[in-house]
């Protein structure tokens, strides 16, 4: 699988991620999901702290131990800011204790990645920078990033954040192209022409942050999984089927092989916590679509070209 230098770091990433946030489901053995992650080149696990209440990092720590691999081995990244029952938090003290909970759970001394999950309209970039920086000089966390925020409010924080923000994970995949359909419906008097985010995408490039996708095969918001869904998405899967065949690949391998083929260099999430549909996507990762097949999925999914 391609590795990925995550923009400015040393991290050498995987492009493919597993998340871990139905780590807690019933019936999962954690161990045997993340050494098969790791044994098909996965080497970054995502978190937060509010997953299954904390569960997941708990869950994900005792099954680590139980695997051959070692803290040093893998990249753990978390999460923090939403408040269940309040909101979004992005003060001093709660990043601070939020990151001490995650620690606590993860069982480790530091986190590879911690990003800010979601925007907090009240936040205060002053109070970001003095957790950031505390978090930093004490060797707890490595590097930063965001979640779900658009240039400006990245930018915003950069008024008082010292620390780079290395990364920003966004919704995106084939049936959420917004970040996409804006650059190619310039100056258009259409639906898809409507700039939502600012520019992120090219933002994001420009600035060297590395997107990471989440929820590559939904559609919607949670609204399920496009792959299979052959009564709302005919035409999209029927393509995506051509092409698994056309690579000995499957369906849900092509959609993560046009997520991996934007020059943006994107990593992808994968959230399943079956160990076989880990090692369907990652024996895909490595496919590279021609320019020709990109748009025939683009078209596919339901967006028109100009």
């Amino acid at each position: 699988m391609k590795q990925l230098n995550i923009a400015n770091t040393e991290m050498k990433a995987s492009q493919i991620v597993l998340g871990c946030m139905r780590m807690n489901e019933p019936g999962r053995n954690a161990a045997k999901i993340i050494q098969t992650a790791y044994d098909h080149e996965i080497n970054f696990f995502d978190h937060a702290d509010i997953y299954g209440g904390g569960e997941c990092e708990t869950i994900f720590a005792k099954g680590l131990k139980e695997t051959s691999i070692s803290r040093s081995d893998i990249y753990l990244q978390s999460k923090v800011g939403i408040r269940p029952g309040v909101a979004f938090d992005f003060s001093k003290q709660h990043i601070i204790e939020a990151v001490e909970g995650s620690l606590k759970r993860l069982d480790t001394d530091y986190l590879d990645a911690l990003l800010l999950h979601r925007p907090d309209t009240l936040v205060e970039p002053e109070e970001v920078a003095e957790a950031f920086s505390m978090l930093e000089k004490a060797g707890k966390v490595r590097a930063f990033g965001v979640s779900n925020q658009n240039p400006g409010q990245i930018e915003l924080l950069k008024t008082a954040v010292k620390q780079p923000l290395h990364i920003n994970q966004l919704q995106f995949g084939l049936k959420h192209t917004g970040m996409i359909d804006t650059g190619i419906n310039v100056n258009m008097d259409n639906q898809a022409g409507l700039v939502r985010d600012s520019g992120i995408l090219e933002y994001s490039r420009i600035q060297n942050m590395t997107i990471q996708a989440w929820s590559p095969f939904q559609y919607g918001f949670f609204e399920g999984p496009f792959v299979g869904n052959t009564e709302k998405f005919p035409e999209l899967n029927a393509k995506l089927a051509e092409l698994a065949d056309q690579y000995k690949s499957t369906p849900s391998g092509i959609a993560i092989a046009f997520i991996n083929r934007h020059p943006a260099n994107m990593q992808t999430i994968i959230g399943t916590m079956t160990t076989s549909r880990i090692i369907e996507v990652t024996d895909a990762a490595d496919i590279v679509l021609t320019r020709d097949e990109w748009y025939a999925l683009y078209q596919a999914a339901g967006n028109l070209l100009p």
